[in-house]
């Protein structure tokens, strides 16, 4: 039976990988932080026998030592480090955590893994937030990078250190360049999230208006449980390399808006210009979409898409959800929670 360590496996993406791996006949173990309630995150919607199965180790990524520990008694064939501070908007405000968890936290797995357990394949979540301000589009492997966030300069440090160390002690550790990619399990602080949940509020008069920042902003938009496959698709090849997950596909915040609404039978019409545009019901004349100024990033990525070719020659991997239909699971999803 092969075993891998999965981190931040409470998140999004530890939900779909743990399940994915767990259906593989993986002996999975997850390291999570310790909280008061012992609480799982999204582990707690798995059903109870594969939740059962999944063996917590409950620590810091940040403390080299529990980690060490871990991997001095687990050696695992592969370990997916998923854990990181990953909301782009609280990496500005709190940068100092940032960097903490998301490049210290990663070069202390990079260590342990060096020094305990070498012949783990490591995979690495790294970001579309890499690319930044960029000329090239689509983005692919060879694009320079150019990050505008604290988030993605601490992605980036963690980028080159799998690739530091692969190169430098020849160990298989891959990074994974995933762009946005999104579930009816995202966490309530993302953007997309936020609007399918509230396009529900606001439909059944549970919510009177959304407030939203720059709506103009475009991203390339997948599904996460596909995107999971990918990861450990590369980890099951004869070489580490690194591989861009994308759809090649565009759309915009705006866009993301009006296709929610549509799901729940309501039309958006624009008004206004700028923080003063407005979202309206084109049959009540209600304002049901604002924009914040205190939600705008001090410095915002435009426009990000990226070109997966090389994931799909090497790994025989393509996305098959678009973004329509992912934006109609995650409205369908917060309606039968509402039912519920």
């Amino acid at each position: 039976m092969k075993s891998a360590i999965i981190t931040g496996i409470t998140g999004q993406d530890g939900f779909f990988l743990s399940k994915l791996l767990l259906d593989k006949g993986y002996e999975v173990h997850g390291i999570a932080r310790r909280n008061s309630t012992m609480h799982l995150g999204n582990l707690e919607k798995m059903n109870q026998l594969d939740k059962k199965k999944i063996i917590i180790h409950w620590g810091d990524i940040t403390d080299n030592i529990f980690l060490d520990n871990v991997l001095k008694k687990v050696q695992p064939d592969e370990l997916y480090h998923l854990a990181a501070q990953s909301f782009v908007f609280l990496s500005f405000s709190n940068p100092k955590s940032t960097y903490d968890i998301n490049i210290g936290g990663t070069l202390n797995i990079a260590n342990a893994v060096k020094d305990y357990s070498p012949n783990t394949r490591v995979y690495f979540a790294a970001t579309s937030e890499l690319f930044g301000e960029t000329e090239v589009s689509p983005q692919n492997e060879k694009t320079p990078f150019y990050p505008k966030s604290p988030y993605g300069v601490s992605k980036l440090a963690g980028f080159w250190t799998m690739k530091n160390y692969r190169e430098s002690y020849k160990l298989f550790m891959c990074n994974g360049i995933l762009f946005n990619h999104e579930s009816e399990v995202r966490g309530e602080e993302f953007v997309t999230r936020k609007i399918a949940k509230a396009a529900v509020n606001i439909s059944v008069g549970k919510q009177d208006f959304l407030e939203l920042g720059n709506i103009d902003a475009r991203r390339d938009w997948g599904y996460a449980k596909e995107y999971v496959n990918a990861m450990w698709l590369m980890l099951q090849k004869d070489q580490a390399d690194d591989y861009i997950i994308a759809t090649n596909e565009i759309h915009s915040i705006r866009e993301f808006v009006e296709e929610a609404f549509n799901v729940v039978g309501i039309k958006i019409n624009w008004a206004g210009k700028g923080i003063e545009e407005k979202g309206i019901d084109s049959k009540s004349g209600k304002i049901i979409v604002k924009i914040n100024p205190e939600l705008f990033r001090p410095v915002d990525v435009e426009s990000i898409v990226g070109d997966y070719s090389k994931a799909k020659k090497t790994l025989g991997w393509e996305p098959k959800i678009k973004f329509k239909e992912l934006v109609n699971l995650m409205v369908e999803s917060e309606l039968n929670n509402i039912k519920k």
